[in-house]
């Protein structure tokens, strides 16, 4: 048991940090909450005017809204499972032994060092209907009929956007798994195989449940960051409804209309989606996989 003297010193040593924090993050997020509640631009040409939850209804009737939330539900999900399947699969690659594996581990992280902007910027040229590469080995290869136009299409656009997420994001999900499958102790596996269990069984009973950990750590960091994406789609589609999430609809919001009450609103309501998915995969993963 701690004395009530260890107690003091751990909250003297840990107040300097809980002040940073409350000051970077703790007053700007209260002044959304504030804001949220008013109807104001960002220049206040005119008075800032008390409409109480009129900004929060409004979400519900705003039909732009529902179909960012929608684009931002489609990319999470899509993104998220096929990040995190593959970079399972290439964890438990490059955890086994074999001649390069460093070298692998090296170069599997190139895509995610990239920066995101970078990136897609490049993807965008790479995916372009008339001189991209990926159309001209597509129709050289005979993989196309024709050249596609994967960024004009509507119902293409947020299925290639979500590739080039997938391509970037993987590596860092194999990284976080594979720091989880090198603290697994290699007896379970040896007394495993003395036993007659076989690779999946070993794979199901050892390797999944022990993985849980840092597999749910992995999921809350990966889907709280695809929640509030912005770059990718903003750089590769700009504010096109097709793709546009709530982190590009809200910087259109505050930005392009100048709309602070609304765009605060729309804040808060990101803020509250973010802790819905928190909530969730605590209760479905377990309290106990974080421990």
């Amino acid at each position: 048991m701690l004395t009530l003297r260890q107690v003091r010193l751990a909250w003297i040593l840990v107040l300097p940090t809980l002040l940073v924090v409350a000051l970077v993050a703790g007053y700007p997020l209260a002044q959304v909450f504030y804001w949220s509640f008013f109807k104001a631009d960002i220049a206040f040409v005119e008075p800032p005017e008390f409409v109480g939850l009129e900004n929060y209804l409004f979400l519900f009737q705003d039909p732009d809204f529902r179909q960012a939330l929608w684009n931002t539900l489609t990319f999470t999900v899509v993104s998220v499972s096929l990040e995190t399947l593959l970079g399972l699969a290439i964890a438990l690659i490059i955890h086994s032994n074999f001649r390069g594996r460093g070298l692998v581990r090296t170069a599997i992280l190139i895509p995610w060092a990239i920066p995101t902007v970078v990136s897609a910027k490049m993807w965008q040229w790479m995916l372009h209907d008339v001189y991209g590469v990926i159309n001209v080995l597509g129709v050289k290869l005979g993989l196309f009929a024709h050249k596609i136009a994967f960024l004009a299409r509507p119902e293409l656009l947020l299925p290639s956007i979500i590739a080039v997420d997938v391509w970037k994001t993987t590596p860092f999900m194999a990284l976080l798994l594979l720091a989880g499958l090198q603290l697994i102790p290699e007896e379970l596996y040896e007394a495993a195989s003395i036993d007659g269990a076989s690779r999946w069984q070993q794979f199901w009973s050892i390797t999944l449940p022990l993985l849980t950990p840092a597999l749910v750590v992995a999921l809350i960091f990966r889907t709280l960051d695809a929640l509030r994406v912005f770059d990718v789609i903003f750089v590769m589609s700009g504010v096109n409804p097709a793709t546009r999430t709530l982190a590009v609809y809200n910087r259109q919001t505050l930005i392009d209309f100048q709309d602070l009450g609304y765009g605060s609103a729309i804040s808060v309501a990101i803020l509250v989606l973010i802790f819905v998915f928190v909530v969730f995969y605590m209760r479905t993963l377990g309290r106990e996989a974080l421990r």
